[in-house]
């Protein structure tokens, strides 16, 4: 794909991983868009990369058509990066309103967005969709169960979204990240990111994540890469 002039939409782009996706595909010449809940610091956001910023809640069926018709109908790209880790707390401490909404904002909004997504693709006959995932898809810590539950869902979902829009030509990624120098790894003291910059420091920026995220989508249209996991060296899974 040449990204020049091609519309992306980046889901949670107002900070992290997703402003460094938002900000190396503008670079490199895309028509980028990003949705987040927070008006004000999403519009700074759009405003310093110069991308265009609409406020939406993933989890809001009616906030994906008011985007979609705000980006004429149309859509190349689709970065589902919205997420959260919600409340960090064993099953039998957890409220029935927070699971709800992790579920809802990490599988249940992009599983909305990828519906919409694939209707405009299909029609194209081209297009990518990039999920992103979670190392906790993958593998298991205790409080992180329901984010693990949803994440796990979406890499899942993921793989049959492919095999829907393969005969349609468009491609669809899970991509699934670990540590990065960004606020969720700061506000869950993941890696000791609070007491140890220069630990953190090693961690994957968002600007790194965003070259990943390019490198997928400049891919010759001809291939496809189902999955994709990326992790700090630094960081010891045991059991891998």
């Amino acid at each position: 794909m040449d990204l020049k002039g091609k519309k992306v939409l980046v889901t949670g782009g107002s900070s992290g991983y997703g402003k460094g996706i938002a900000a190396v595909l503008s670079q490199a010449g895309a028509e980028v868009w990003i949705t987040g809940r927070n008006e004000k610091k999403l519009q700074e956001t759009a405003e310093k990369l110069q991308v265009k910023g609409i406020c939406a809640d993933v989890s809001c069926g009616a906030d994906w058509d008011r985007v979609i018709a705000a980006m004429g109908g149309d859509m190349d790209v689709l970065i589902n990066n919205a997420g959260a880790g919600g409340n960090l707390v064993p099953v039998s401490q957890q409220r029935d309103e927070d699971i709800i909404s992790t579920i809802n904002i990490n599988l249940t909004g992009t599983i909305l967005g990828c519906s919409r997504a694939a209707r405009i693709m299909e029609k194209k006959k081209a297009g990518t969709i990039i999920n992103i995932s979670s190392v906790c898809a993958l593998y298991a810590w205790p409080a992180w169960s329901i984010y693990t539950a949803a994440k796990a869902g979406l890499a899942k979902f993921s793989h049959g979204l492919y095999t829907e829009l393969r005969p349609f030509g468009v491609r669809v990624t899970c991509l699934t990240p670990s540590w990065g120098q960004t606020n969720f790894n700061a506000a869950a003291n993941i890696s000791g990111a609070s007491e140890n910059p220069e630990l953190a420091a090693k961690c994957t920026s968002p600007e790194e994540l965003g070259v990943l995220v390019k490198e997928i989508l400049e891919t010759p249209d001809h291939l496809a890469i189902p999955d994709v996991v990326i992790q700090p060296v630094i960081q010891d899974i045991c059991p891998m």
